[in-house]
């Protein structure tokens, strides 16, 4: 994970690197750089990086029930549920898929022997 800050007031620039697993928190620099307070939060959102002792750790880019992190690449792509914005509740909801029709299985190694011999006799 890579940092980077700026002092207006120095006219410097302070750059943090660091590795980091998903389980050992890093401590926050809020209290030197009140600037870094949105990065961090960013940082918490997409990848899941705890900082301790941050003073408003939450998420920031994605909604505040969504599971996982994105640039984690830890959700599911795809599954029973749909995830919508609800105008009268004014929030993201997830609601179970309904399938309108059955699951129909396709062979697309071979479409043509699909067909009947009867129906390309009657094509000649």
């Amino acid at each position: 994970m890579e940092f980077s800050t700026l002092c207006i007031q120095y006219n410097s620039r302070i750059r943090v690197q660091s590795s980091v697993d998903e389980i050992t928190p890093i401590c926050s620099i809020v209290s030197i750089f009140p600037s870094a307070s949105w990065w961090e939060r960013e940082v918490w959102d997409m990848f899941g990086v705890y900082f301790s002792n941050h003073p408003d750790l939450r998420r920031i880019l994605t909604d505040y029930g969504f599971e996982g992190h994105p640039l984690r690449k830890d959700f599911p792509l795809s599954g029973y549920v749909e995830v919508r914005y609800d105008d009268s509740e004014k929030r993201v909801v997830s609601e179970p898929i309904e399938m309108t029709q059955e699951f129909r299985y396709f062979d697309f190694a071979s479409p043509w022997e699909q067909m009947s011999r009867s129906d390309k006799s009657n094509k000649k």
